[in-house]
Order: structure tokens, then sequence, then C-alpha cells
């Protein structure tokens, strides 16, 4: 019997899912596609894409190794992390007391 391949669960939000939308953000403001990041930083594009999707969580050096290829600080990807994950929280939070008025 054939063994059938995991499914890959997206997050949907939280630190993985921001931190692949504040890296994808970098990478197109630099002008970089996913393969040409992936293999001038020396990784497989679907890494990247897993990262960027939020499947995968990069380690510290997967972050400046990614950071430096693109020209910017790993704090720079970080902060834009922080700024997704605040706006999601506000988000959460708006729709939690507008739930509670309408009972």
């Amino acid at each position: 019997m054939a063994k059938r391949p995991a499914k890959q669960v997206q997050p949907e939000s939280g630190p993985e899912k921001a931190f692949g939308q504040a890296l994808r953000e970098v990478r197109k403001e630099q002008g970089f596609s996913q393969e040409r990041l992936a293999l001038e930083a020396h990784f497989d594009r679907t890494y990247v894409s897993l990262i960027e999707r939020g499947v995968r969580s990069p380690t510290v050096r997967v972050v400046a190794k990614l950071a430096e290829t693109l020209g910017v600080n790993p704090s720079e990807i970080m902060r834009r992390m922080e700024t997704l994950l605040a706006e999601e929280r506000k988000r959460r939070r708006k729709s939690k007391a507008s739930g509670r008025t309408s009972r």
C-alpha cells in the first residue's frame, strides 16, 4: 500500500504566518523572486515558499542569511513581523468586542 504524503497545515495567523508575510514583502520590495532569493541564499525554492506560507519556521541562522541576501538587517524583517502580529491582535480584539455587543 502506497503511503500518502502528509498534508501541510498552513497557519491562518501567528508568528510563523506573520514572519512569512514580512519576508515576502521585503523580498518583493528588493525585486527578488522566490527562486532568485533561494538560489543566492543557497536554499531550495520550496523551502523559501514554505517559510513565506508560514508552514516552516526558519532558524536564526536562516533569517540572517535571507536578510543578508536581500540586503536588509534581520531586524527589518522582524520589525515587520511584529507590526503584522500587532495588527492581527488588534483585529481579534475588535472582533471579540463586536461579538460581545451583538449578544
